[in-house]
Parts: C-alpha cells; structure tokens; sequence
C-alpha cells in the first residue's frame, strides 16, 4: 500500500518549504535560469549559457563600402553540480508528537538554505574580479562608492546592483550612520534601531550572517610576468575550437592560463595587478587610468597560473579581441605582480545581478512505489522534494529532504569583492 501523508505532515511541509524560501538571501539577488531535465540529462548536467555581446563600431565613408566584422559568441558551462539532501527518522514513539516532525522539517529548512545560499557566495568570492580594497575598517559611505566607481569605469550596467557584507562590516557601516547627530526617522535612526544600511551608492546592501574569510597573499613581491606580444601571454576570444581529432567544442572564455616568472605560494583566490595593464571601459574601449584586477583561480605546475578575467588587450589584433577588449597593455619583460589580499580578512561581495545564474534542477523521483512524495518549488524555482517511507519492522518512518541546483558566474567582470583593512 502507498503511504500518504497526514494533515500534520502536509502542515508541516508548508512550514518548511516557507523558512526555507524565507532564507534564500543570496539567491533571491542572482538570475534564475530554468532547465529541462530531460535535456540536463542527455548532456551530462551541463548547458552552455551566451555572456553579452560587446558590438564594434566604424566610421561610415559614404560612397565606400562598410567592412563586416566578424563577431564571437562568449558561452559559460552551467552545470546542475549541487546535490544537497537531509535525511532523518521517527519512531513510532516520537510520531506521537506531530511537533517533532515540524522542528525537523525547519531544520531541514535552514540547512537547504544555508547551502544554496553558501554555493553562491563561493562562487560569488572565488570568481568576481573587480577588487576594491580599503586600508581602515568598514565606515563610510566612500568605501561603497568605490564600487560603483569601478563598476562605472568598467562600463558595468547602472541598474540591478546588489552589495553583500559580512555581519562586522556590515555592521560598521551602519554604526558610521548611527553615530551621526541628526537621530530622525528614515536612515540614521534605522541603522541606530536596526543596524540596517538600506541602499548606499547605487547598490542594495545585505548583511550576511555566514562569511567567507581571504587569506593573506603568501606569493612574494617579486614576481613579475612577461607582457610582450612575443611572449603571447594575452587571450583571444573565441566561440569554439578544434581538437586534434577534428572534434569541435565550446571554449570558456573567462579563464586564461599565463607563466609567471614564479608562482611559489600563490594561491586560489589571491587578488593581484599587473604593472603596465590598465582596465579599460568595456563598451568605448578607452582607458580608465586604473590598473586592471584579476584573480588567481587554479595554481599550476612550471609556474602556471590560471587567472580571471583574461588579458584581453588586442595585442593579436583580431575582431574578437577588440570586440571583448578589456584592457590596455604597455609591453615589458618584465612587468611586476602586486596582489592586493596583503592581510587576511572577510569578503564582501558586490554584483550586478545577471552575473550570477541559479539553476534549479528537478529530481524524477516515483510517487508510487511504496513511497510518498511531496513538491514544492520556491520562489526561485528550486523544487524541494520530501519523501518518506515506513518499516514496520522497526517501527520507524524514514524522511528525505532534497534539492538539486546550479550556480555559475556568467560575467566575472560584472561581480566584485571589497576587502577592508588591507594594510601594505
């Protein structure tokens, strides 16, 4: 016989399912993309999402033909790679008290969260590349403006901006607000009242009650990279290419690999500049006269290093390259490495919301083989599925609570990290 489930399960459930969409802070700021779980099936997990296209312009001369210019579609992977389940048990004894199941159910509501939540900020601090560092602690509304300053400079959309600090940071901000004279209704009282900053330059500010910390940069001040076009250390865009054995497939684009003339102690998620490559802005394509940021993703062997975003300076003089071109290059041998995570602190996150995309994915799971099943979708999409079977020779009905999603960083360019406290 199919078990069914009681009222007090069902109630349950619904409670579960609403602190569960409750604690999606992250996510909540990050775009949706819907997946259909039959095509993820038949390829691997896995769908390549379009980045932006940058168009390239010229001058008209009338009575002159105009030149067509090649242009390159940018893909990511997105891939459905988390997994995330909790598992519990009642007796028989315990089912006597419907509360149980509730305080499980919110349990497992806030673990879900928590990871759907964790994996984007992973992802959010792991991949963004504009960084902004300041030498004091979180207080004023400078420290915000310097983000909307890089994000401007680069060409970055003025709209859907989403800030993200830690709970010290956070808080230190809205003391600085706090701590004015004009105690009156509307900011200075809010953040006095609530330690809530609201919306400071453009952006949407969230405090995050779990952080991530950055190590101190371990890697020396004397590693250099040789930025000459002889030495072919710059990126050419490109939609696909072609294997020895004639097969062709998509090309991430927003991962290079370069030789540094060390990478001793360098690590993943170290922050650094380069001497001599300045950022550019991405749509006129003209210098900002800041340098550009980049990250350490993976650490290779032979000194290799694979870095976001890649140097895209136009030193190959293709299309592509100046379609994407997001940097000025002056060549030298030997151009000086300065990372900027000089001292271990907490992450903050600053993002133009189409950079990050949440996939929710969606289990088969058979409601009519001995097991009941409960769906439920929240209101990002994510689908939570609870099941539940019962053994009667040990008296205990066994739960399940699961979710499957994804989560990539589709533009790195348009995702930051502001660190405080970065003493040289």
């Amino acid at each position: 016989m199919v078990n069914s489930f009681s009222k007090e399960e069902r109630v349950a459930f619904e409670q579960m399912l609403e602190g569960f969409t409750d604690g999606l802070i992250m996510s909540r700021n990050v775009n949706t993309y819907g997946t259909n779980g039959q095509l993820m099936e038949r390829t691997n997990d896995t769908i390549w999402r379009p980045q932006p296209y940058i168009g390239l312009l010229q001058d008209r001369v009338v009575g002159t033909p105009v030149v067509a210019r090649n242009r390159v579609q940018l893909a990511v992977p997105s891939r459905l790679g988390f997994r995330k389940n909790d598992t519990f048990e009642l007796d028989a004894e315990e089912m006597r008290d419907a509360l149980q199941e509730g305080r499980l159910a919110e349990s497992s509501a806030f673990k879900l969260a928590s990871a759907i939540n964790s994996a984007v900020l992973d992802v959010a601090t792991q991949q963004a590349t504009l960084v902004v560092t300041r030498t004091t602690a979180a207080g004023s509304y400078d420290d915000v403006a310097l983000c909307d300053t890089i994000m401007n400079e680069q060409g970055v959309q003025q709209d859907q901006r989403y800030l993200a600090l830690n709970t010290r940071d956070y808080n230190g901000m809205a003391g600085n607000l706090a701590g004015r004279q004009n105690l009156v209704a509307g900011k200075t009282l809010t953040a006095y009242e609530r330690a809530q900053v609201g919306m400071v330059a453009s952006f949407d500010t969230y405090k995050l009650d779990v952080g991530r910390r950055i190590a101190a940069a371990a890697g020396g001040g004397s590693i250099t990279v040789d930025t000459r076009t002889s030495a072919a250390q710059y990126w050419v865009p490109k939609a696909t290419s072609t294997a020895s054995t004639g097969e062709v497939g998509n090309v991430d684009n927003r991962y290079q690999t370069i030789t540094l003339s060390s990478n001793t102690n360098v690590r993943a998620g170290d922050c650094f500049t380069v001497g001599g490559i300045e950022a550019v802005h991405q749509i006129t394509k003209e210098g900002t006269g800041q340098p550009k940021t980049y990250r350490v993703i993976s650490v290779g062997t032979s000194n290799t290093v694979v870095i976001s975003p890649p140097i895209i300076s136009a030193q190959g003089g293709t299309d592509a390259e100046n379609e994407y071109k997001n940097c000025i290059v002056t060549p030298s041998a030997s151009a000086p490495v300065t990372f900027l995570n000089v001292d271990a602190t907490g992450y903050n996150v600053f993002w133009r919301k189409p950079a990050i995309e949440l996939l929710p994915g969606r289990y088969a799971v058979p409601g009519d083989q001995g097991v009941a099943v409960m769906r439920a979708s929240t209101d990002q999409g994510i689908e939570v599925v609870m099941s539940k079977r019962f053994d009667n020779s040990t008296f205990k009905t066994f739960y399940t609570v699961d979710v499957l999603f994804g989560v990539v960083m589709t533009a790195p360019e348009m995702a930051g990290v502001l660190l405080f406290n970065q003493v040289p």
